[in-house]
C-alpha cells in the first residue's frame, strides 16, 4: 500500500495531480485544499496518500496535511460517503471548521457543503462527533486548537457559490477553480466577499473563456 510520495509534481489540475517518483507518474487525487497548498509544476513536492483498492481499479488519494488525511479515513467510513464526496467536503471546508461543526452537531453548515444532504449530515455527526474530538487533539496545543492555514474554498459564502454555479450546470471542479481565482482577485478587499458577488465574478470570468 502507498502511504506518501515525494517526487516531482508534473501535472496540476483542481482534481488531480501526477506525481513522478523515479520516473514513474502517479495519478493521485486530491481536494481543493490540497490543490491549493502545491506548488507549481515542476517543482519538488511530498503528499500523504491513501490507497484505495476497488475491484476494478486501484486509485491514490492525495493530501498535504497529515490531518486532512485522517478526517478524510473518519469520513469514509460514514454510510454514503465514498472517497470521490469526502475530497469535495474537504475543498469545501477546513479541517478544524469541520471539526467544529460535527462536535457541534452543526447540520446547517453541513449541509451547505456540494454533494451533502441533511441526512448525510446527521449521520456524520452522529457517527463521527467522539471521533473527530480524539483527532483535534493531534493539532492542539495548551493555547487550544492550533488552526490550519486558511486556504480557498473554506467560507460558507465560497460554499453556497459553488451551489449555485453548480445549478447553473458548470462542473463543480470548474466552479471551484474560477472562485478561487475570484478570491484572489479579492484578496485585498476589506469585506468578506458576498455570495451574489462571487457568483457574479465567476460568471463573468467563465464567459471569456
Amino acid at each position: 500500500m502507498i502511504a506518501s510520495l515525494s517526487g516531482l509534481l508534473l501535472v496540476k489540475t483542481p482534481n488531480a495531480v501526477i506525481v513522478d517518483v523515479g520516473g514513474v507518474g502517479y495519478e493521485v487525487f486530491v481536494s481543493g485544499r490540497t490543490y491549493d497548498a502545491l506548488p507549481e509544476n515542476g517543482h519538488a513536492c511530498f503528499l500523504h496518500v491513501q490507497t484505495v483498492v476497488r475491484e476494478d481499479a486501484i486509485h491514490l488519494f492525495g493530501f498535504h496535511a497529515k490531518e486532512e488525511k485522517e478526517i478524510f479515513l473518519l469520513l469514509v467510513t460514514v454510510s454514503g460517503i465514498g472517497p470521490r464526496l469526502a475530497l469535495t467536503v474537504l475543498s469545501g471546508i477546513g479541517v478544524d471548521e469541520l471539526c467544529r461543526a460535527i462536535t457541534n452537531k452543526d447540520v446547517s453548515r453541513l449541509t451547505a457543503l456540494p454533494g451533502i444532504g441533511k441526512k448525510t449530515a446527521q449521520r456524520i455527526c452522529v457517527e463521527l462527533a467522539e471521533k473527530v474530538g480524539g483527532l483535534a487533539g493531534f493539532w492542539a496545543d495548551e493555547a487550544g486548537p492550533r488552526s490550519m492555514p486558511t486556504l480557498a474554498g473554506e467560507t460558507d459564502a465560497m460554499a453556497d457559490a459553488v451551489s449555485a454555479l453548480v445549478n447553473l450546470g458548470y462542473p463543480q471542479a470548474t466552479a471551484w477553480q474560477v472562485l478561487r481565482m475570484v478570491e484572489q482577485q479579492l484578496a485585498e478587499s476589506s469585506a468578506p466577499p458576498k455570495v451574489e458577488e462571487l457568483v457574479r465574478l465567476a460568471l463573468r470570468s467563465l464567459a471569456v473563456r
